[in-house]
């Protein structure tokens, strides 16, 4: 493929991104029907961080950051860069130069299927990554790849624009397409979730409030009252 740069990216429902971003990784994976999860394996590189924005993608070579510098200028306030290899890596690809270069876009992160470096630098900016490995290995600049183009990341599919919700929890992708009705899932979630917690902290049991026991009863689960009684 002829290496390219895409200019002009479209982005998501900025409404929805917001919302998305305020339910968090694990109740848009949830509200989704458990899809657009990357892998476990990119973790924030400091903890706390949390970000959703619209996808600026970039395919690069294995420890060559060139086209991470040729996609800051395609970059908008509160959007996410997404940094896909064209093959396994863990080398230094990113470090706090190229954040300080982003922040001055307004870039809200960076999720990059490879090595970060400059950690406690990066924890002082406020600036949030999650990254497949923790790397001093320095990149060369000697190889183009592409901007702005359909890639996979950690198992994901990511095409530009979708919307990138990451924290704690991990990294999940919605389709822009999709942005708006997955934020109103989201939305029922979390209201559903704060009446179960609700009647949780109240002392009511999970297996009443799932109707798990009539489930449980035809799996064949039995009470006893005596250790001694035979469970048949």
């Amino acid at each position: 493929m002829k290496p390219v740069v895409y200019r002009r990216n479209r982005r998501a429902d900025v409404d929805a991104v917001r919302r998305l971003g305020v339910a968090g990784v694990a109740t848009v994976h949830e509200a989704m029907g458990r899809i657009g999860l990357m892998k476990p394996y990119l973790r924030p590189v400091w903890q706390g961080g949390a970000v959703s924005g619209s996808a600026v993608t970039v395919l690069s070579q294995p420890g060559d950051n060139w086209m991470i510098h040729v996609a800051v200028e395609q970059c908008r306030p509160g959007d996410v860069m997404v940094v896909a290899l064209a093959a396994d890596s863990t080398d230094g690809m990113f470090g706090d130069l190229l954040a300080t270069s982003l922040k001055a876009r307004g870039v809200a992160g960076l999720i990059i299927d490879a090595g970060c470096r400059d950690i406690l630098t990066l924890k002082e900016m406020g600036f949030p990554v999650w990254s497949k490995a923790i790397s001093a290995r320095g990149t060369v600049k000697a190889t183009p790849g592409s901007v702005n183009i359909p890639v996979v990341c950690a198992g994901a599919l990511v095409s530009p624009g979708d919307v990138i919700v990451a924290d704690d929890d991990g990294v999940v992708v919605v389709p822009m397409e999709d942005a708006v009705r997955a934020a109103d899932l989201a939305d029922a979630r979390l209201a559903n979730e704060e009446s179960k917690r609700a009647r949780l902290a109240a002392g009511e049991l999970g297996l009443d409030i799932y109707g798990m026991r009539e489930g449980l009863a035809k799996a064949g689960l039995v009470y006893l009252d005596d250790p001694e009684e035979s469970a048949g």
